[in-house]
Order: structure tokens, then sequence, then C-alpha cells
């Protein structure tokens, strides 16, 4: 019955004989990435929120640039939003004269001013239609930092996925292309045509606005959860309905955590997340600031069975208005490995806790105080000058 939940909730069916590596940073993603594309033969998609015109960006634009010239078809589906201050209009010219297919998503349109609320904030890759990544990374030097000048990477999390699971993700991409442009004539990828590459099952979550296929999973784990529920999230805006599933498993025994920034690239967002910690303090949830650079990672596993890596964070606007993509994996080695990933991240992470400021209580407990008192002689000292009044005047 709980395998049929999952299917149903999340939309998307379990897919065995998948191999699945956890990427770490740019340290491990970027160069997986790179050395994928380096060997593509025939296709390699990108899809992507920011793709900036910095080292990082110029280093995967030659790398592209090379493979189109050499006649394996490049496609970059980027965001439109995503893209306002990262790149100029030479580098996506630089990109297009090499070969390289580019569409914009979901433009700004005077026809639809508020559409553009709606964003693709997916990050994918597939090469051949055989070795694709999932991942909360986008392509830019913020991630990948700068330790000959002490500026450290950003933190983040990303997958490796080879087998038939790598067919939806080619599906997932065909989709938002053909959102974005005209359609084309494609040959579907089937995942009977992708050879098993391994023993893990998981699920592919391609999500859509208004679909809340993720919403629906993350609060059905947050209910079958047992043991414990650990969660990272890089902008987290918890809804009413997701924080009390939270609480009942936290009141329930289960081992609730939420790991998030210390300090945010969107500061709005970090302070109305802030606003959100008392309930789940109050709720036996326990919360941890990231002590590093920023928290980028949008992960959760529970009851060392069941993990999420992907795009979504915990907020209404990835939950239900953008596409987001996310692999749910089943394999208790996998789970496992992501439990000690998240074990360590804590060691650079300080607890928050419940604080009531007595320091600032206590001094304006004592003027309220002195001002009570103050009113009370004052207020005396007046009805014994209005009684000697009275006395005199009828003398």
């Amino acid at each position: 019955m709980a395998e049929q939940a999952l299917t149903r909730a999340a939309g998307a069916p379990l897919i065995a004989g998948n191999r699945v590596r956890v990427l770490r940073d740019a340290t491990e993603n970027y160069p997986a990435w790179l050395a994928a594309m380096e060997k593509a033969e025939r296709s390699i998609t990108i899809e992507s929120y920011i793709f900036a015109d910095d080292e990082v960006g110029n280093r995967f634009a030659g790398v592209l640039g090379d493979a189109a010239r050499r006649g394996v078809r490049v496609r970059i589906l980027q965001d439109w939003l995503g893209a306002r201050g990262e790149a100029t209009r030479h580098f996506w010219s630089r990109l297009r004269q090499s070969g390289v297919d580019v569409r914009w998503f979901n433009p700004f349109r005077f026809a639809a001013p508020l559409a553009w609320l709606r964003r693709n904030h997916r990050k994918s890759i597939v090469v051949d239609g055989r070795h694709g990544f999932v991942t909360g990374l986008c392509i830019a030097v913020r991630w990948e930092g700068d330790p000959a000048r002490g500026i450290p990477a950003w933190r983040d999390t990303g997958l490796s996925i080879e087998g038939p699971a790598v067919a939806d993700l080619s599906r997932a991409f065909a989709r938002t292309w053909g959102e974005a442009g005209p359609a084309e004539p494609e040959t579907m990828l089937n995942r009977e045509d992708v050879a098993p590459a391994g023993d893990i099952s998981l699920r592919v979550i391609a999500t859509e606005p208004a679909t809340t296929g993720i919403f629906r999973l993350d609060s059905l784990v947050a209910a079958l959860s047992r043991r414990s529920l650990w969660l990272t999230d890089a902008y987290f805006i918890g809804l009413p309905t997701y924080v009390q599933a939270l609480r009942a498993a936290a009141a329930d025994g289960v081992d609730v955590r939420l790991l998030v920034p210390g300090s945010s690239d969107l500061g709005i967002v970090k302070t109305l997340g802030t606003a959100g910690y008392r309930p789940l303090l109050e709720g036996g949830i326990r919360v941890f600031e990231w002590n590093g650079p920023m928290l980028h990672a949008k992960t959760a596993v529970a009851d060392g069975r069941w993990a999420r890596v992907g795009s979504t964070n915990l907020n209404i606007a990835s939950w239900m208005g953008n596409w987001e993509l996310d692999v749910a994996v089943e394999d208790a080695g996998f789970a496992a490995e992501m439990e000690a990933s998240y074990e360590a991240a804590l060691l650079a992470a300080a607890a928050v806790t419940l604080f009531f400021p007595w320091i600032l209580v206590v001094p304006f407990a004592i003027v309220a105080v002195w001002i009570g008192v103050t009113l009370l002689v004052n207020g005396w000292k007046l009805r014994r000058r209005r009684h000697a009044w009275r006395r005199r005047s009828t003398a």
C-alpha cells in the first residue's frame, strides 16, 4: 500500500536497474559533467536556471561548443529570469555560432505580464541518452568558489544516474523544450531502450505548475516516516500544512531535522524562513543553520531507506509554481550515504534554540515598576492635597 501511495503522490513510477552516485559541491559535480560532455557522441541536453558568463560558464561553453563542432547535437534550455544579469548577449551569440541550440524558457510578455513568475527551476544534463545528472547546482563561479583567494565553494548536492531512469530525464527535457519553442520531430527514448546499469530503484519526479507532485510526496513521506526525517533546504518557507506534518511526525517520536543556510544570497527569503522557526522548534523539530558558505542543497533522507535530491525547495514557489526536477531513491545503501553526509554537514552547523530575551525584559520591567510607583506616589500626594483644600474651604 505504501508503494502505491508513493507512486500516486509523486505521479512517477519506481524504476529499477539504475546506478546512482552522490556528487557533492562543484568539486565533484563539475568535473563529472565536463567529463561526460567531452565523451558525448550524439547528444547533450541541459536545463539550467543560471548559466553565467564567468570563468566556470565559459569553461562549459567551450566544451559544449567543441562537442557541437564535432557533430554532437547540443541543446540548452535556459530560464529567462534566471539569466538576468548573469550573461551577456555576446555570450549566448558565441554559443549559437559554435552550433549550440539555445531556447529561452518563459520570457516576459506584455500580453501575460504575470506569467514570468512561473520559472523553469530544473537543473539537469543528459548525455547520449545514457548518462544523466540531476542537481541543485547552477553553472557559475560562485558554486566553485576561489580557494586561492579564500572564497569557499557553495554547499550543494547532485546525482549521477545511469540506467533506465535516464529515459525519464530525456522525456522531461523534451516536454519543457517543447514549451519554449516549436515542436520538433524527435524519437522519444523508452526505459526499455536503456540497459540496466545497477540495482538501485528510483523515481524521476518532473513537476510542473499546479501539479504539486513533490509537495504531495514530501507530505506523504512526513506522514509515513517512523524513525527519522532529515531535511536540507536552501530557501525554506514552510506552508502551514507541511509544518504541521513535520510537527505530527516529531510528536510521534520521529527524529525530524532541518538544515538551512546561516546566511543567504536571498535575504528576504532567509528572513521569512527564520520567522517560521518557532512553530518548528516548539513542535520538537531540530533546526540547524549552516555556518559555512551558502548552503544551496535541496535534499531529504527518511528512515534510512528513502532519499530525495533535486531542484525543489521547501516553499510554495517550488512546490506549486515552477517546473522542477527531483529524484527520489529507495535504497538502504544510498540512504545511508546521504545520512552520513548529513551528519558530516552538521559538524559545520549550529543548532537553533528558542530564546526568550530576558536581558531586554529586565530593564523594561524596572522602568515599568518605576513608572507604576511614581504614579502611585503622585496619586497619593494629589489626594492629600485635595483633602487639605477641602478642609480649608469648609473652615
